[in-house]
């Protein structure tokens, strides 16, 4: 599978070993950790996590130590110190994590806000634009503008009175550093409504609003105003899979969600996301997993304790 690693950044290890000190007294529970800047979370794992699937909201993932690499269908993508992932469309992949106990994983997230993106593109123009295929979702090398401006951000964390009064210009920062770069195209045709594109990505947002209904693929594509082949290609070069896939799987993270985080019985979640067969959804769910949904949720319950 082709395999996207960009370039690192000049200083790369510098800055990352200078981010993850900084991360290091903010962080010490696994997974993500909310920051008192909203929109902002603080990410660390102290193990390997084989590959797994995940749905990220849109957002900038920078990682100060260790490595991760996603897989989104053929793509294969890495994002470690000398690169920052650009994701912009909630879209189901596989996850491998690399961190252990003496030198955790350490990361932040920055969600990307519609009515922000839309105001920084608004005011930026057309002056910035690159000629490069869209991607939803893709590594981007670290550059000194793009270090400079986390590095801001994660210290503006330690100070209360920074924080409260230039949080918000630091994320500014870091997301107008992101629109410069290579993936700002996809960053920018997420406010713009123009073409294929911008089509997938609403009735992306349908599905992920009202994941649960029934959809056919000629009911998708006349919501995106397309043919059903045309839409069928578009959907597929966009997220690698096919509209019925996309949907199954989206279901199946929602449906892991509720088990892991709201306590749901497996009955309860499978009807929540749609199936109306339990023993279809346990199939699926082990399928998609490698586990049934119980045997799922204690394995994770026991790794957080």
């Amino acid at each position: 599978m082709p395999s996207e690693v960009a370039n690192p950044g000049l200083n790369a290890a510098q800055a990352g070993s200078e981010l993850a000190e900084l991360m290091t007294p903010l962080v010490n529970q696994q997974g993500m950790t909310p920051t008192a800047l909203s929109g902002v979370s603080l990410l660390r794992l102290a193990r390997h996590q084989a590959r797994t699937p995940l749905l990220y909201q849109p957002s900038l993932i920078i990682i100060a130590q260790g490595r991760k690499i996603g897989y989104l269908g053929d793509r294969e993508i890495h994002y470690d110190p000398g690169h920052y992932l650009v994701q912009t469309l909630p879209l189901p992949f596989e996850c491998e994590t690399h961190g252990s106990p003496e030198a955790p994983l350490l990361g932040v997230s920055i969600q990307l806000e519609p009515a922000l993106l839309s105001e920084m593109v608004a005011t930026m123009g057309e002056v910035l634009g690159h000629n490069q295929a869209t991607l939803p979702m893709a590594s981007v090398a670290m550059n000194a503008g793009m270090q400079a401006a986390v590095l801001r951000l994660v210290r503006a964390l330690h100070e209360p009175a920074e924080l409260n009064t230039m949080g918000k210009a630091r994320i500014r920062d870091v997301v107008f550093e992101a629109l410069k770069g290579e993936q700002g195209p996809a960053l920018k045709a997420l406010v713009r409504g123009h073409g294929h594109y911008a089509r997938i990505v609403q009735v992306l947002s349908s599905l992920h609003r009202d994941f649960a209904d029934d959809y056919s693929v000629e009911q998708l594509a006349r919501q995106a105003n397309m043919s059903p082949s045309t839409f069928h290609q578009h959907f597929k070069q966009i997220t690698r899979a096919s509209p019925a896939q996309y949907i199954k799987q989206l279901r199946l993270i929602k449906a892991q969600q509720l088990l892991l985080q709201d306590d749901h019985n497996v009955s309860q979640a499978a009807q929540a996301v749609g199936y109306r067969s339990v023993p279809q959804f346990s199939r699926d769910y082990k399928r998609y997993f490698g586990d049934a949904p119980l045997q799922h949720r204690r394995q994770e319950q026991a790794m957080r304790s």
